[in-house]
């Protein structure tokens, strides 16, 4: 009895194990699957749909084999609070049913071994009763494998938000009342490509790669592209659209025109887009050229970050804001009058700096705006400026929210071809789609897609076309911005906590750098002085620094390195500098004396004059007056004799260069090699006096001792 005892308690104490690592295994297993989507059709679920169709692949992204894995369709409840939607953007885990039974991808996937999904259900019967009512559902498409050494489990997913119009079969009804819509439609470039503009010259460009975003198959055409397709097909859409536009991408773009350098390790070569960049200008004249266009600050700069880049000085957050002119005059249209579309919340330096630029209303998100805006805009407390509000919940949805940590699950934005399929439903659900009655819908919704939102051609007319299909439908109402925005605020209020979202401010560090640029580049502003012949102002001059910075303060840096953004600043300041340089010697210079001037060769191509001192560095053996500034006229070079005096005699060398009154350098350092034979007379008076006063202190000594031993030979007598 005890042998069996002992028998069955080892074999349960073998056995528990396993059982419990199955257990775990089967827990454990994270997102080893990657889940693509190249198709979801239909988009919008009506009363004529029979069939809805998923097709994509699925690629092992772990690092074990994954036998038997098979997808299935499974659908959410009808989500009627905005939780609920927000739940399904994160991929939180949700209630629901089956859609389809699981169907085989493969027998087994290998790691990085890919496979074709293709999924297709028709709507009758108990699948078309999921749908069976108007509203917004949560749509999941389900992986689950078996990986070695673990037990069944969900390896990949993709959640997504599918409008119902109507259930399969049935007749559309669209309560009354629809709120009216508003659509933006961005564009700017990924990131400023500007390395070097100077003043008169060629621009350099860092890459290449904005010639590739406004080519054929680039982002920036897609945007374009898309956009004059559906408008020339829906005119509820066209009348409801308004163009956000960039005007350094604009002006970048104009500049590609006519000819331009890129910047390589090697030097500068030939850029290849200056046909690309004739093409793409047109289609936009033709696209925007009669429609509602709003600015976006020039290069979408962060202006809460500019504003810190010069405290309490105005005038960068106004060049910001400024770029109406450079739209209007690039592409024939007009934009909005003393309208801005800034990314993140505007603070009160901001605030006060758009008011004075003339800037009457900001665009900005719906969740940093007071209660009392939900449905229009407001004045913000303490200034003249009107915050009207873009839909929070349909940008969040369209940009991609944080994900729920270790989910398995992601959201459709991170499928380039099914991008904007959560958009569409965050929208059907915000037009109050299947909302139960009594329930508020906003009066007006401002639709704000990403701000350089990369999806393909095909996705982006898909999203056009069916928000057009949405507008037919009655679902919303077209709405111009101009009219929403002649509606008076509906009162006044805050925005938000005056401040940003932490993880969506500037890098402090970024800041700093491009504060002390433009300290470097008000000071030698300052050491300028108008030429009357060239006519040349010095705020031009430095004016490609000022654009530079702002280009380095554009949102589309945040998360990137700040050697990258600032690049553009440190190289125009330096284009500048560098034009007022010493010349090397190319042989070594003798002082005739101790005293005799250095000739220093000075040439100053800017089309100013600017003045600057000597200041002599390696200098041990010349000393000269570093304190005093001299005049360097523009457009020329001369030799400038500067006071020194030799401090030794022999062979030596110093470095010479020339800075600002303020300090900022100019140029590069020049060496001179010298040599002289005799002293400066200071240094003489110097040795001179030296001398005395060593033969001084030895006569004293001197005397002391004979005192001292006269005084000895008296006291022995």
């Amino acid at each position: 009895m005890k042998r069996f005892a002992a028998a069955f308690l080892s074999v349960l104490f073998l056995a528990v194990p396993a059982l419990a690592g199955a257990t775990v295994a089967h827990a454990e297993e994270g997102a080893r699957l990657r889940v693509e989507l190249d198709e979801l059709n239909p988009r919008v679920i009506t009363g004529s749909t029979t069939t809805l169709t998923v097709a994509g692949s699925v690629t092992n992204t772990g690092d074990r084999k994954v036998n038997r894995p098979q997808v299935r369709l499974q659908v959410g409840e009808r989500q009627t609070t905005e939780r609920g939607i927000g739940e399904v953007l994160s991929g939180a885990v949700i209630k629901d049913s089956p859609l389809t039974d699981f169907t085989a991808v493969a027998d087994a996937l290998e790691p990085g071994q890919t496979a074709p999904l293709n999924i297709s259900v028709t709507l009758t019967g108990q699948r078309a009763a999921l749908f069976g009512k108007p509203g917004v559902y949560p749509l999941l498409v389900n992986v689950n494998g078996t990986p070695e050494f673990g037990g069944p489990a969900r390896l990949g997913a993709v959640s997504m938000l599918m409008p119902v119009l109507a259930g399969p079969g049935k007749q559309a009804t669209h309560a009354s009342g629809a709120p009216s819509m508003t659509l933006l439609w961005p564009l700017t470039s990924s990131v400023p490509h500007v390395y070097a503009a100077p003043l008169g010259g060629r621009p350099v460009l860092a890459d290449d790669r904005l010639a590739d975003e406004i080519g054929p198959d680039g982002r920036l055409n897609a945007l374009v592209t898309a956009a004059h397709t559906a408008v020339q097909g829906y005119s509820n859409l066209a009348r409801s659209m308004c163009f956000a536009l960039d005007p350094d991408l604009l002006a970048t773009v104009d500049a590609m025109s006519r000819g331009y350098q890129v910047h390589t390790d090697a030097g500068n070569v030939d850029g290849k887009g200056a046909g690309t960049a004739q093409t793409w200008l047109a289609a936009l004249r033709s696209l925007v050229g009669s429609r509602c266009v709003v600015a976006l600050p020039f290069a979408d700069a962060d202006l809460n970050a500019v504003s810190r880049i010069r405290p309490g000085d105005p005038a960068l957050v106004t060049k910001a804001a400024s770029g109406a002119a450079v739209i209007q005059q690039l592409t024939g249209a007009t934009p909005q009058t003393g309208v801005l579309w800034p990314d993140g919340t505007p603070g009160d330096a901001v605030l006060t700096a758009l008011s004075q630029a003339g800037i009457r209303t900001v665009l900005t998100d719906a969740g940093k705006l007071a209660p009392a805006a939900a449905g229009g805009g407001v004045t913000v407390q303490g200034s003249t400026v009107r915050a009207q509000p873009t839909d929070s919940l349909v940008s969040s949805a369209m940009t991609g929210v944080p994900t729920v940590p270790d989910s398995v699950t992601m959201p459709a934005t991170t499928e380039a071809a099914v991008a904007s399929q959560n958009g569409l439903g965050a929208l059907a659900f915000r037009a109050g789609l299947g909302l139960p009655a009594g329930q508020q819908r906003p009066d007006h919704l401002l639709v704000a897609p990403p701000r350089r939102w990369a999806a393909p051609a095909a996705e982006l007319t898909a999203y056009l076309q069916q928000v057009g299909n949405y507008l037919d439908a009655g679902l919303v109402t077209a709405t111009s911005l101009p009219t929403l925005l002649a509606a008076d605020p509906e009162g006044s209020g805050p925005v938000g906590d005056g401040g940003q979202d932490p993880a969506a401010a500037a890098d402090p560090a970024l800041v700093s750098t491009l504060s002390t640029l433009d300290d470097k580049t008000t000071g030698l502003a300052a050491a300028m002085q108008l030429d009357p012949t060239k006519r040349v102002k010095p705020d031009d001059v430095v004016a490609p620094v000022r654009l530079a910075e702002l280009r380095g303060a554009s949102t589309a840096w945040r998360g990137l390195p700040a050697d990258a953004a600032t690049a553009n600043a440190r190289a125009d300041l330096a284009a500048i500098s560098e034009q007022v340089s010493v010349s090397q010697p190319k042989q070594t210079i003798a002082l005739a004396s101790g005293n005799s001037p250095l000739p220093v060769y000075v040439s100053n191509d800017l089309p100013v004059g600017i003045n600057a001192r000597f200041v002599l560095t390696n200098n041990t053996g010349l000393r000269s007056d570093d304190a005093k500034a001299w005049f360097f006229p523009a457009g020329g070079g001369k030799n400038y004799f500067l006071p020194v005096e030799a401090l030794r005699a022999g062979r030596f060398s110093v470095d010479v260069s020339l800075r600002t009154p303020t300090d900022t350098p100019l140029g590069s350092s020049a060496r001179f090699e010298l040599t002289s034979t005799e002293y400066g007379a200071i240094t003489i008076i110097a040795t001179v006096a030296a001398g005395a006063a060593l033969l001084l202190l030895a006569s004293r000594r001197i005397y002391r001792r004979v005192k001292d031993a006269k005084a000895g030979r008296d006291a022995v007598d």
